[in-house]
């Protein structure tokens, strides 16, 4: 039974992986659809800014200078990438359950796990995002990372079912983890409006200046004040399961160890990252750090969660070794 339910969570995660390979594509041709729109829609617009002013029509010139902001219609690619990915979730969250099962407890024990349940959080979180604002247009992003992580993970950190070290067989480790999984696919969604922040300041700046601004499909997003709101309102919730998550483990720790803190090298980044974040967010509220500043520390801040789990986890030894089994 236990090789049986192994050997199907594995089948199911690259089921996962071609899906989400598959919606990858179907993104990458919306973005592709959106960048034809936005020129055809700039044609558009330059052509009735010629009329109006042959015209002498103010009202119509201011008309049509907002065509080209008008949002593309919901294109049927991204539809169906959106589709394949709830699919793809599925497939996913299956292998990760089925993981469970076999093993008779939760499948956070070493890095194959965590990093499983991590990137079905990362998926997961975009999901439940869209029922507040459509963010559809991390699709591509959103879908490439998750098979970039799986097959890292399925590749380099893959292991056999094998019983729970007693250094974990506590209740806080479903607390302290499933806080932290969460934490991380909130994270990854707010480094992705950070990046695409990033992208269309450039863009903007450009089209002040006059000057080409290159990646048409930059023209359909949100501008990059709207980006920057959406990734900072994203960060907070982030900070606020990251910090429950560091609570939760001193916590753990003292159970565990008979301290709250002692300096470990998983210890001492998961503050980092706290530090991180929280700068970041007072930055932002306190100091008027907005732009592309902003975007930079929200980066940053996610390469030391990716670090903490790619790096610290393998290179560094501690009292949390067990975690690169």
């Amino acid at each position: 039974m236990l090789t049986e339910l192994e050997t199907l969570s594995t089948a199911a995660l690259y089921s996962a992986m071609i899906v989400y390979a598959i919606a990858f594509v179907f993104y990458a041709v919306d973005l592709a659809n959106r960048s034809g729109d936005a020129a055809l829609a700039t044609q558009r617009a330059a052509a009735k800014e010629r009329a109006a002013i042959e015209a002498g029509g103010v009202a119509t010139l201011t008309r049509a200078a907002t065509d080209v902001s008008e949002a593309p219609r919901r294109s049927r690619a991204l539809r169906i990438g959106f589709a394949l990915t709830v699919v793809g979730f599925a497939f996913h969250l299956a292998a990760t359950i089925m993981r469970g099962i076999g093993a008779e407890r939760v499948p956070w024990a070493n890095m194959y796990e965590f990093a499983l349940t991590a990137t079905c959080s990362i998926v997961l979180i975009f999901l439940i995002v869209q029922f507040f604002v459509d963010v559809r247009f991390l699709g591509a992003l959103i879908t490439g990372l998750a098979v970039l992580f799986l097959g890292v993970t399925k590749v380099n950190y893959y292991v056999a079912i094998v019983p729970l070290q007693p250094a974990l067989d506590s209740y806080w480790l479903v607390i302290h983890i499933l806080v932290a999984v969460l934490s991380v696919g909130v994270f990854t969604m707010a480094f992705g409006l950070s990046v695409l922040q990033l992208l269309q300041h450039r863009r903007e700046a450009r089209e002040f200046a006059g000057e080409p601004t290159g990646l048409g499909f930059m023209a359909t997003m949100p501008n990059a004040v709207r980006l920057e709101d959406l990734s900072y309102r994203l960060a907070i919730i982030g900070f606020v399961f990251w910090t429950f998550t560091l609570i939760a483990g001193s916590i753990w720790a003292e159970a565990a160890w008979s301290r709250y803190w002692g300096w470990d090298t998983k210890e001492v980044w998961t503050f980092v990252i706290w530090v991180l974040y929280a700068g970041f967010i007072h930055a932002r509220a306190t100091r008027g750090w907005r732009g592309t500043r902003s975007a930079w520390l929200s980066i940053i801040a996610y390469a030391a969660v990716i670090f903490n789990f790619a790096i610290v986890n393998v290179f560094f030894k501690g009292l949390h070794a067990y975690s690169g089994l």
